[in-house]
């Protein structure tokens, strides 16, 4: 990144007015310069730093005082004429459009008065004082516990992030050709500019029911899909719809965090439960719960598989005792295994379980788009809750979705992704057998992370910040623990947003931080 002057605001058309002020523009490598600079250029106009009646400098001069290629000025000068921002004047330049020649004399704004004059500053005067909003909030959102990670780990040379995307992976060009449909076609246009009130995209339903729901085992009826922002959406819907004071609801210890997070907002009483090499550990207490919330094909955090024999005893269980199941399939498409277990849905004949799964582990966390599947009945009210809370996902990424799904750009995805995801498991496992032999570690087929348990004089959060100082990511294990005390020894190595190839280093150099804490 370089830093230069974007200009000095001097004017070197007919009047040479030399303006009173500079702002500059940071060039960023990864960024395209016309995009750079027109972000500068309008930011500039909306804020008024332009005079009204005077041109804007000259392609020559600008592309002088930036060096870049004047035709990259004349281009974004172009596109702003287009966009109304701007007007040109035959042998006199580019001026600011009408519209915007108000923002350049207009004065700075001032705090508006009180009904006595009074300039909104003195905190005796009660209609001046803020509201006080620790009072107001009956039910606050926080402080709640969440991972630790910090903001800025895109930045880390050895990020062991788990549940992040690897832009390297991601099939732009297939995405690129569905958006592409998706705006270009009227007949998707015209469904996605609309309102659908409380309905999904048809489209996204069908290839739901015929391509994605099958591989796992499941059938399901259209009503009994909802289109969710991603699984936490649909827990967040779930518990407030179904919990409350007195109903108990199971989870696994250590577990996801915020399934936590959501039962305990809606007060519901939390029945923790422990896990194993085996998966949840079913027992008497489980019997107790009104719900289950289960992590069967990876469970959360550790990665391990529910065993054949835990999902039998399961669903006996279930049925004995009138429970629901809440099973989250958040990684689906992900497993390696040559037979993977089916969803618990797969067996469901009597809608005893809610399945949640999402596109966020095989495309991007950002596209916020999952679903749920469960009995009709529940979902006309999820539906009817959800409309309350948004309506809807956004019909243009439901569209999009179901064009990438309907033209087969998902299952070819899925083979290269399965293929990549493949290489860097068996780096990981191959570099933590070599370099951090000390740890106990345990990872399903397929998972996306694995899960380390340090020697008894290692404190993960410590680990993990010496780490962070030789731009090492990992991530303490104690926020998934809900204990009192919760155990400081374990932390998390995900590897879907590193590259292959800096696993083994990354790995090298934590073994090194460790033998240093």
């Amino acid at each position: 990144m370089r830093r230069v002057p974007l200009f000095s605001r001097y004017v070197p058309c007919l009047t040479s007015t030399v303006i009173d002020h500079y702002f500059h523009l940071d060039f960023q490598r990864t960024r395209g310069l016309q995009e750079q600079l027109r972000e500068a250029l309008v930011g500039a106009i909306l804020q008024g730093a332009f005079p009204p009646d005077e041109p804007l400098p000259s392609c020559r001069d600008l592309s002088r005082q930036l060096s870049v290629a004047r035709n990259t000025v004349a281009l974004v000068y172009e596109s702003l004429l287009e966009k109304g921002f701007l007007q040109s004047r035959p042998r006199s330049g580019y001026y600011l459009h009408p519209d915007y020649r108000e923002l350049a004399t207009r004065p700075a704004a001032t705090p508006a008065a009180g009904p006595d004059g009074d300039d909104g500053q003195d905190p005796t005067v009660g209609w001046a004082r803020s509201p006080s909003w620790g009072e107001r909030i009956r039910h606050p959102a926080g402080p709640h516990q969440g991972i630790l990670r910090p903001s800025n780990w895109r930045q880390y040379q050895y990020p062991f992030a788990y549940g992040q995307a690897d832009p390297s992976l991601f099939p732009a060009t297939a995405w690129r050709r569905a958006a592409r449909e998706t705006l270009q076609s009227k007949q998707h246009r015209d469904f996605w500019i609309s309102d659908a009130v409380d309905q999904d995209d048809p489209e996204l339903i069908t290839q739901l029911r015929t391509r994605v729901l099958p591989k796992r085992g499941i059938q399901a009826a259209p009503g009994e899909i909802l289109v969710t922002q991603g699984s936490q959406n649909a827990l967040y819907l779930l518990a407030r719809l179904l919990m409350g004071p007195g109903v108990r609801v199971g989870l696994e210890n250590p577990g996801f965090r915020d399934a936590w997070n959501v039962f305990a907002m809606q007060n519901a009483d939390i029945s923790l439960h422990d896990v194993d090499e085996h998966g949840l550990c079913i027992d008497e207490r489980l019997a107790d719960c009104d719900y289950v919330y289960v992590t069967p094909s990876h469970q959360v955090p550790t990665g391990v598989t529910l065993s054949a024999e835990r999902r039998a005893r399961l669903w006996q269980q279930a049925h004995a005792h009138d429970q629901v199941l809440i099973e989250d399939d958040y990684d689906a498409d992900l497993d390696l295994s040559s037979h993977p277990p089916p969803a618990l849905k797969a067996a469901d004949r009597h809608g005893r379980v809610i399945y949640l799964s999402s596109f966020s582990k095989s495309l991007g966390p950002g596209l916020r788009l999952g679903y749920l599947v469960a009995d009709e009945e529940l979902v006309r009210e999820l539906r009817a809750l959800r409309r309350l809370m948004l309506r809807h996902a956004p019909l243009h990424a439901q569209r999009l979705l179901a064009r990438f799904l309907a033209e087969g750009d998902y299952d070819a995805h899925l083979r290269r992704y399965r293929a990549a995801h493949a290489r860097k498991h068996d780096a990981l496992r191959h570099a933590i057998e070599q370099h951090l032999g000390a740890c106990v570690y345990a990872s399903g087929s397929g998972a996306s992370a694995f899960w380390l348990q340090a020697p008894e004089s290692i404190s993960a959060q410590k680990l993990a910040w010496a780490a962070s100082r030789r731009s090492v990511l990992i991530e303490p294990g104690a926020p998934h623990f809900f204990d009192a005390q919760p155990s400081d020894r374990h932390f998390r190595l995900g590897f879907s947003a590193i590259g292959a190839e800096r696993i083994a280093p990354g790995i090298e150099l934590l073994a090194d931080v460790m033998g240093r804490v």
